[in-house]
């Protein structure tokens, strides 16, 4: 494939976790090309934010990546799982 030299290219799997009534998914990506912490990576995300890397699974295919990452969220508020934004801090000083 004629991709830049430090590209990553994946191919996704997607799956849909429901807890307590929430939904988040996890994609596992397949690594095509590039440097990834494995060849199967399990992340759970919310399409735009993703998990922090210890929520997340590798594996040898993609069940082990599933379970890896499953297993590291087991017990865990779906909120728990992402990182806090960082609160605006205010210019102005109450008088």
């Amino acid at each position: 494939m004629d991709l830049h030299k430090n590209d990553i290219l994946t191919k996704i799997s997607r799956y849909n976790l429901i807890r307590n009534g929430r939904m988040i998914y996890i994609d596992i990506h397949q690594k095509i090309q590039g440097n990834l912490a494995g060849n199967f990576i399990a992340v759970p995300n919310l399409v735009n934010i993703v998990a922090k890397p210890e929520h997340q699974g590798t594996g040898v295919d993609e069940q082990k990546a599933l379970e890896d990452c499953l297993k590291k969220i087991k017990g865990l508020n779906l909120e728990d799982l992402f990182p806090v934004a960082d609160s605006v801090t205010s210019t102005t000083r109450d008088n």
